[in-house]
C-alpha cells in the first residue's frame, strides 16, 4: 500500500487535526474576552491605563507560573502516558472553565479574583496539554510529510486565532456571557472529535527508567542539542520582548479608540497573516536555506512590531499586526519543523515541554513583562522597546547559535530516521 501524500489522508489526523482547531478557537475566544473584562473592571473601578495595564500584567503571570513549575512533570507524563487521555483531561479542564466563567458573568458577579483564578486553571491545563499534543502530531503520519502535517496543523491553530476573538468580541457585544457558551460547546467538541483517535506509533523510552532521570535526560537533550537550542531560545527572546498582544486593550481603548469590535480586529489581523502564510507552505513547503530565513522571519517581526507601537491609525496598525504574523507563522513553521524531525520520538514529549515552557515564557510571561513596562513607562515606549529588543535578539542569536545560519533543510539526522523504525504500538 502507497504511503499517503497529504496528512488529511489519514484519519487520525484528521481527527486531530478537528481537536485542535475546536479547542483554539475556544481558547481565545476566551483569552480575549478575560483580557478586556480584567482591563474593564480595572478602568471601571478607577484605575489609570498604567494601573489596569498591570492587571494585564498579572493576567500573564498567573497563566506562566503553573507552565514553569509543572514543565517538567507535564513532559514526562506526554511521554509515559497516553497522550490522546492527557489531552482529553486537560481539554475537560478548559470546558470547565469556560463554563464558571460564563456563569458569573451571566449572573454579573464577575470580578477580577475569579477572572484570575481562572488563569491559573488555564495554565494548568496548558502546561500538560502542549506536550502531549505536540508529541502527538509527528505519531500521526510518516516523516516526509511531517512538514505538510506541522502546517496543516498551524493552519487549524491560526483559524482559531482569527475566528476564536471574532467569536468572543461579537458576541460579547451581544451578550457578555455568550464567548463563554461558545467556548464550553468548543471544548466538547474537541473531546469528542479527540475519542476518534485511535492506535498510533509510539517509541519506547529509552536511558534512564527513573522519572526524575528522564525528567533530566529531556532537558539535557535540548541543551546539547544546539539546533533545538537555538531554534528554541530565538523564539523565547524575541517574542518575549516584543510581544504585543497583551497590550491590546489598551490600544484597543484608550489609544485607536475602536472598542470591543475592534480589539476583535486587532487580534485577527495577526492570526489572519500567519493562516495565510502556513496555507502557503501547506502547498509549498519551504525546502531550502530553513536556518537564515528563520532569522530574517524574527527581524522582520521586530520591525513591524515597533511600526505598530508607534502607529496611532487603525488601518496601518492592522497592516503591522498581519506582517507581524505571517513573519511569526513563517519562523514558528520552521523552529517546529526542526526540532520535531530533530528529536527522537521517545524525547519529544520532553523536548516539547521545554519548547513550550519557552513559548509560555515569551507568551505569557512576555506579557507580564509588556504589561510591566506598560505601567512604568506607558504602553508606546513597552512596544516600541520590546521590538528593538527581538531585532537585536537575532543578530546575538546568528553569532551564537551559527547552526541557525547554516541549517539548508529541515533532513533530520541519520539515527533519527533509523529509531522511526523502531516503535510500538500505543494503546486506546
Amino acid at each position: 500500500m502507497s504511503e499517503p501524500k497529504s496528512p488529511f489522508q489519514i484519519a487520525n489526523f484528521r481527527a486531530f487535526w478537528v481537536a485542535r482547531l475546536t479547542m483554539t478557537l475556544a481558547q481565545y475566544a476566551m483569552m480575549l474576552i478575560i483580557g478586556w473584562q480584567t482591563y474593564n473592571i480595572a478602568r471601571e473601578s478607577g484605575m489609570s491605563v498604567g494601573g489596569a495595564s498591570g492587571q494585564l500584567a498579572l493576567i500573564g503571570l498567573l497563566q506562566f507560573a503553573p507552565l514553569f513549575v509543572l514543565t517538567p512533570f507535564s513532559g514526562l507524563a506526554a511521554d509515559r502516558l497516553n497522550r490522546r487521555n492527557v489531552a482529553r483531561m486537560t481539554t475537560l479542564l478548559q470546558l470547565a472553565c469556560a463554563a464558571v466563567l460564563g456563569w458569573l458573568t451571566f449572573t454579573e458577579s464577575i470580578s477580577i479574583p475569579a477572572l484570575f483564578g481562572v488563569a491559573v486553571a488555564l495554565g494548568i491545563a496548558r502546561a500538560f496539554a502542549g506536550p502531549a499534543l505536540g508529541a502527538l502530531a509527528p505519531n500521526l503520519v510518516p516523516a516526509k510529510i511531517l512538514p505538510n502535517a506541522i502546517a496543516l496543523s498551524s493552519i487549524s491553530w491560526q483559524v482559531g486565532m482569527i475566528v476564536g476573538p471574532a467569536v468572543g468580541g461579537y458576541f460579547y457585544d451581544i451578550e457578555p456571557h455568550l464567548p463563554y457558551a461558545v467556548a464550553t460547546g468548543l471544548f466538547l467538541v474537541s473531546i469528542i472529535a479527540l475519542g476518534f483517535i485511535g492506535q498510533v506509533p509510539r517509541s519506547a523510552i529509552n536511558g534512564a527508567q527513573n522519572p526524575l532521570g528522564q525528567m533530566k535526560e529531556g532537558l539535557a537533550y535540548v541543551l546539547q542539542n544546539k539546533m533545538v537550542l537555538g531554534s528554541i531560545t530565538l523564539d523565547l527572546f524575541a517574542v518575549f520582548l516584543a510581544g504585543a498582544t497583551a497590550l491590546f486593550p489598551v490600544y484597543a481603548r484608550d489609544i485607536l479608540q475602536v472598542g470591543a469590535s475592534g480589539l476583535s480586529h486587532l487580534a485577527q489581523a495577526p492570526a489572519i497573516g500567519a493562516a495565510v502564510t502556513a496555507l502557503y507552505f501547506s502547498f509549498r513547503p519551504l525546502k531550502t536555506n530553513v536556518g537564515p530565513k528563520m532569522l530574517w522571519a524574527v527581524a522582520v517581526f521586530g520591525v513591524a512590531t515597533i511600526i505598530f507601537g508607534l502607529s496611532t491609525s487603525m488601518p496601518l496598525s492592522l497592516a503591522m499586526l498581519f506582517i507581524i504574523g505571517c513573519a511569526d507563522m513563517f519562523s514558528v513553521y520552521i523552529r517546529q519543523s526542526l526540532i520535531q524531525l530533530h528529536t527522537p520520538d521517545d524525547k519529544r514529549g520532553r523536548v516539547s515541554s521545554v519548547s513550550q515552557m519557552t513559548i509560555s515564557a515569551s507568551n505569557e510571561f512576555g506579557d507580564f513583562f509588556s504589561g510591566s513596562l506598560a505601567f512604568l513607562f506607558g504602553p508606546v515606549i513597552a512596544v516600541v522597546a520590546g521590538g528593538i529588543g527581538a531585532v537585536i535578539t537575532v543578530a546575538a542569536w546568528a553569532q551564537i547559535f551559527p547552526v541557525l545560519r547554516t541549517t539548508k533543510t529541515f533532513d533530520p539526522p541519520d539515527h533519527l530516521l533509523e529509531g522511526k523504525e523502531k516503535s510500538e504500538s500505543e494503546g486506546a
